[in-house]
């Protein structure tokens, strides 16, 4: 087996023996399905006489591998917490992450001595506190109550909640001054749109481009649920995916292919400090410019081996990320479609190679296969599918990146020349209104939803596998 296949299969089994581990199942019962499934591929080695299986057989105890390595590294991290549950204490902390702002504020702290560890502290709007703020804090510190939520903020190494605590400005600019300099960019580029800008484009804007949404109505948060749209301003790895996806050939009509990359890799470095370069959007950043590098060199299994080795380098970061992160199961999720569906429905519905005016057909084609390669995954984190979400979804996605691109450009120019950044709002200020007219109007329509269970998924991910290989072996006749 040559070197890169045995390096893409330990990947695999490493990352589902992560996945099993994050179910809390025993490591006792996990080496019992390695070696049960190490002994099935070894009776079709014997069965068939290929030495393949016999590798894969060898290469699947790589699953007991990454459970111990997810509970070891689970066990590590629980012995830097120190945290006082249930109890009304005094405690300080710096805020550690962006805040999260709209009707009550959502800050990330970090605890001081003699505590230590990660909670979440909400609180209502005012007063506002901002990244690295050191606040002292009168509260009853709670755990996370075990489900979906406490697996959210587990991920992220958060293991208690306060809730509207008394608070006290104790000091400002306690945590690093790059972030806190990227952070109040991203504020600031916030405030350029409102410039520019109808109230309602504005926070549109802001929240499909640096993932604010504090200025989001009611009514407009109802209307992206509704009609399916809710991801595009969830910020994660599947915008920078999108994006990366749509612009590279909408570049590459008007660029030289070297040039066509280089311009993309610069869109996605605006995002990533638009967006305050946080943590699960720079290692998505770098999982894309590796993939961006496979297609570069025009090497269908080096973009195979790029996803593995992304997703095993991020997972050996943090292994929750696998099961509990939202934003990372979306990026490669929307990946795999792009690279291995879109071809196949291509192919299906017979539309021609060539990428059209602007890229339309390589667009719409990434755009569907991203979408239905994601759907489980919206469907399960999002209350459910209906079939409105893929038409909403095909009639927006094509027109977001070259939307985001125009709120990069305004977010420069808001800064340097306001003239020009006002011209551009009045170009991106037309997409906006078209893209929050098809939410509203779908979000009024009322269709069945069909929930997703995670069986549904497998069957659903089955038929999909499926249907590519039918579709090869057809176009190979």
């Amino acid at each position: 087996m040559p070197i890169y296949n045995i390096a893409f299969y330990s990947i695999i089994f490493f990352l589902f023996g992560v996945l099993l581990a994050s179910f809390d199942l025993n490591l006792i019962i996990i080496t019992l399905i390695a070696v049960l499934s190490a002994i099935l591929f070894f009776v079709v080695y014997l069965r068939i006489k290929n030495n393949y299986f016999k590798e894969i057989a060898f290469l699947s105890l790589a699953i007991i591998i990454g459970a111990a390595y997810y509970i070891f590294w689970d066990k590590g991290q629980n012995k830097n917490i120190n945290i006082l549950y249930e109890k009304k204490i005094n405690f300080s902390g710096i805020i550690i992450d962006y805040p999260e702002k709209g009707e009550a504020q959502k800050l990330i702290i970090q605890l001081q001595k003699p505590l230590s560890g990660k909670i979440l502290v909400n609180l209502k709007s005012y007063p506002e506190f901002d990244y690295g703020d050191l606040v002292s804090f009168e509260a009853v510190i709670k755990k996370p109550e075990t489900g979906k939520y406490a697996d959210y903020l587990a991920k992220d190494l958060i293991y208690g909640i306060a809730n509207f605590p008394k608070t006290e400005l104790i000091a400002k600019n306690q945590a690093s001054p790059i972030k806190s300099f990227l952070f109040k960019i991203r504020k600031n580029v916030a405030a350029n749109f409102q410039k520019v800008l109808s109230f309602e484009q504005a926070a549109f804007l802001a929240g499909i481009t640096i993932g604010e949404r504090a200025e989001f109505s009611k009514d407009f948060k109802e209307s992206l649920n509704k009609s399916g749209t809710t991801h595009l301003v969830a910020l994660s790895g599947y915008n920078i995916t999108i994006i990366v996806i749509t612009i590279l050939p909408f570049f590459s009509y008007f660029l030289r292919r070297n040039f066509a990359f280089l311009a993309t890799i610069i869109a996605v470095l605006a995002f990533v400090l638009m967006t305050g370069a946080e943590a699960s959007v720079v290692r998505a950043a770098i999982m894309t410019g590796i993939i961006l590098l496979a297609q570069q060199v025009g090497r269908l299994y080096s973009v195979r081996n790029a996803v593995a080795a992304a997703a095993f380098l991020m997972v050996l970061q943090n292994p929750k990320i696998l099961s509990f992160d939202l934003g990372f199961q979306l990026s490669f999720a929307a990946l795999l479609g792009i690279v291995y569906l879109a071809p196949m429905i291509g192919k299906f519905l017979k539309i021609k190679e060539e990428s059209g005016f602007l890229g339309w057909r390589e667009n719409f084609l990434n755009t569907a296969s991203a979408q239905f390669a994601v759907l489980p995954l919206l469907a399960i984190n999002f209350g459910g599918f209906s079939i409105i979400s893929l038409i909403s979804n095909v009639l927006i996605l094509g027109f977001i990146p070259l939307t985001m691109i125009f709120g990069f450009l305004i977010g420069f120019f808001g800064f340097i020349f306001m003239p020009l950044a006002i011209i551009l709002g009045w170009f991106s200020g037309l997409l906006l209104s078209y893209e929050i007219f098809i939410i509203k109007l779908f979000g009024k329509i009322p269709l069945l939803t069909f929930k997703f269970g995670i069986l549904g998924a497998i069957i659903y991910y089955l038929i999909i596998f499926v249907f590519i290989i039918f579709i090869e072996l057809k176009s190979q006749k």
